[in-house]
């Protein structure tokens, strides 16, 4: 839950994501694992009011929008600048 660089937290979300789309984990888990993996890094994930550079890259907008809609609903990320 606690990743030390903004790659290994990007490559965690891509294989989080990757995993709901292919249909090995369910939406709950999903949800569940996006806020906690924000709730331990915030730093890492967001940077004035937007993703990262490095989330930007290695994420991608698509497994962007999702992060950002999981965050929105739980109510976490207000002002993120939307990707959408």
């Amino acid at each position: 839950m606690f990743y030390r660089t903004q790659r290994e937290l990007a490559m965690m979300y891509n294989s989080i994501i990757d995993a709901y789309w292919e249909g090995n984990i369910n939406e709950e888990t999903l949800i569940q694992k996006v806020v906690d993996i924000y709730i331990n890094n915030p730093q890492k994930i967001i940077k004035e009011n937007d993703f990262t550079t490095v989330l930007k890259q290695q994420c991608g907008k698509r497994r962007l929008e999702v992060i950002e809609r999981i965050l929105h609903m739980n109510g976490l990320a207000k002002d993120i600048k939307s990707v959408i």
